[in-house]
């Protein structure tokens, strides 16, 4: 007799175990909150990559409307160099002038550590524009070289001259997962970490009285 009894029991606790199975199969609470809590770290991420891409392409832009603004004003001799005229920038003063242009989004100080320096600018007066440097000076040829500002100077010329206008500036990138994409330089036993911005105009100084 207890023996039917337990035959009996079995296939009610198989069917028992088979509807609680099947009820937490079906049962999605707290669903949503556990995948939103696998897929928030990556999407944040993503998100901040973006935004940070984007400031930097802006800032570069920016970098670039600074350049063109500082050239025009030494082609049109509304800045001049050692003339002897109320027009005459020194290259502190230069330098001044470029930060305001730039100081919307990108950080500059009139006066840097040259050991850890984030704007260079380069204004000079050439013979023929054969002799204008046409690539970014590195210390070496290493895919992340860093930047050589030897040559660099400030010593624009006069009316008629060929002169240029370089600006290159160490753009930090803060996020892990554009860092590897868009860095391109890195000081000496450093992890690539910098976006060097560049910005170049060559041009003729109108013959200006």
């Amino acid at each position: 007799m207890n023996l039917d009894v337990q035959n009996r029991k079995a296939p009610r606790r198989e069917r028992g175990a088979r509807r609680l199975a099947f009820r937490f199969r079906r049962n999605q609470d707290g669903s949503a909150a556990i995948e939103f809590g696998l897929l928030a770290f990556p999407f944040f991420l993503l998100i901040f990559a973006t935004i940070e891409a984007f400031i930097a392409f802006a800032g570069e832009q920016l970098l670039e409307n600074a350049v063109d603004t500082m050239s025009r004003q030494v082609r049109t001799g509304q800045i001049t160099f050692n003339m002897g005229r109320p027009t005459d920038k020194t290259e502190a003063q230069f330098r001044a002038l470029f930060c305001d242009e730039i100081s919307l989004m990108i950080k500059c100080a009139e006066n840097e550590d040259p050991n850890d320096q984030k704007l260079y600018l380069d204004v000079r007066e050439f013979a023929n524009f054969d002799d204008v440097p046409k690539y970014i000076p590195r210390v070496s040829n290493e895919k992340f070289a860093d930047l050589d500002p030897t040559d660099f100077d400030y010593d624009p010329g006069g009316p008629g001259t060929i002169n240029i206008v370089r600006a290159y500036y160490r753009w930090e990138v803060m996020t892990d997962l554009v860092r590897p994409f868009i860095t391109n330089i890195r000081k000496d036993g450093e992890m690539p970490r910098d976006y060097l911005m560049v910005a170049t105009a060559a041009f003729r100084n109108e013959v200006y009285p």
